[in-house]
């Protein structure tokens, strides 16, 4: 393997930050720069080996921002804690990948990106909810192989889900956000499961309802489903959302998916190992009036055998938050968490959404502050206490 090229950013910074990727926009390494930091970042698209991001701490790091697809074990944020690093910041709202309470038990701060992707990610959800249930990719392929001969009354008959019932397995904010769009914009009745109760979402759902009825149409509705079987077979769309946990890994299995409509669709944006990507493959073989939107893979970027060559599976790479103005965000989020705790600021008042992050993403002076630190209150780390006012949230 040849030595990898690194992009060094302020060189004659005095705090030396590691990215083991190149990462969108500008804004992220002018607040780095501003923080006096020398960053240093990784070239080439393949991730890097736990071995290589340990050799590029060297003697001395004083953070690292690093990827969903890499592993950071015990052993890997004990050896950035021992190169006297002050915390790991990931480039992602998920943090799976990170042992979290090896970090914290090293008293190192573990900073994520929560509300600037939630909308970009609910909308590839919906965008894949739409290419299942109209048989977008397979007419795609129609037309690029010369294969359409002209209109016929039975070509590629998708499903109309206008009035149907949707399902969200996990109601938080890109469940919820999910939800909202397609219920809005579809007049789906809903179904949640979660293991909290989602009243913020019920409550708007139950304004929209009676904004319909007020308007003489069919008021729309929404409960929180007892179990999961009870959600799955009464749904049209499944929508997968819930966080991965030991518990949660292959959520979806045969036995699921064989309580699942006949024609229903489901839909996985959140991590792929909510789904036993085999039993689905086998599935869908059985079920060709069956569909599936995946996202994410169970062992990605490899797919289950099979899965490649089935017609009502549309998949597509992890692309979740790739929006420009996302994963622009992104960056900013994770470079903001590493400039405030080398500097002593404090934490922002806990995350909700997309209003908290606007401040670090717009503001010419952002605030003085750790956008989100997963581990802050587990560590002791002060919160700010005066949070500025919030701005309009973009639709």
């Amino acid at each position: 393997m040849t030595e990898r090229d690194w992009r060094v950013v302020n060189s004659g910074g005095s705090r030396r930050v590691v990215a083991t990727k190149e990462l969108p926009g500008e804004r992220w390494l002018a607040l780095l720069t501003a923080a006096d930091c020398r960053v240093e970042i990784a070239q080439g698209d393949d991730i890097l080996a736990a071995s290589e991001i340990a050799a590029a701490f060297g003697d001395h790091v004083d953070a690292a921002i690093g990827q969903l697809t890499e592993t950071w074990s015990a052993e890997m944020l004990g050896a950035l804690r021992a190169a006297g690093a002050a915390l790991y910041s990931q480039y992602a709202v998920g943090y799976d990948n990170v042992d979290v309470p090896a970090a914290t038990h090293l008293g190192l701060p573990v900073g994520n990106t929560p509300g600037v992707l939630t909308k970009t990610t609910a909308q590839l959800a919906v965008a894949l909810t739409f290419a299942a249930t109209r048989r977008i990719a397979e007419g795609d392929r129609m037309m690029r192989a010369g294969a359409y001969h002209g209109w016929l009354p039975g070509l590629l008959l998708g499903t109309l889900i206008y009035r149907g019932t949707l399902g969200i397995v996990g109601a938080g904010r890109i469940g919820a956000a999910y939800a909202r769009m397609m219920v809005e914009g579809h007049k789906m009745d809903l179904v949640y499961y979660d293991v909290r109760p989602n009243e913020q979402l019920a409550n708007y759902m139950a304004d929209y309802a009676a904004f319909l009825a007020a308007h003489g149409e069919l008021p729309v509705t929404c409960r929180r489903a007892a179990t999961l079987p009870e959600l799955l077979g009464a749904c049209d769309v499944v929508s997968i959302h819930a966080a991965l946990t030991p518990e949660t890994r292959h959520l979806i299995g045969a036995p699921e998916l064989a309580a699942m409509k006949e024609e229903a669709v489901l839909v996985n944006a959140s991590r792929g190992s909510l789904v036993h990507e085999a039993a689905l493959v086998a599935h869908c073989r059985a079920h060709p009036r069956f569909r599936a939107g995946l996202d994410v893979y169970e062992n990605e970027p490899a797919m289950a055998p099979g899965l490649a060559e089935l017609d009502n599976v549309v998949v597509v790479p992890h692309l979740g938050s790739a929006s420009t103005w996302a994963r622009e965000g992104m960056a900013t989020l994770a470079s903001a968490n590493v400039a405030a705790i080398l500097q002593g600021w404090p934490v922002w008042p806990e995350a909700r959404g997309l209003e908290d992050a606007l401040p670090f993403l717009e503001d010419e002076e952002p605030p003085r502050a750790a956008p989100s630190i997963v581990n802050a209150d587990d560590l002791g780390l002060p919160r700010l206490t005066a949070q500025a006012p919030t701005k309009e949230d973009p639709q």
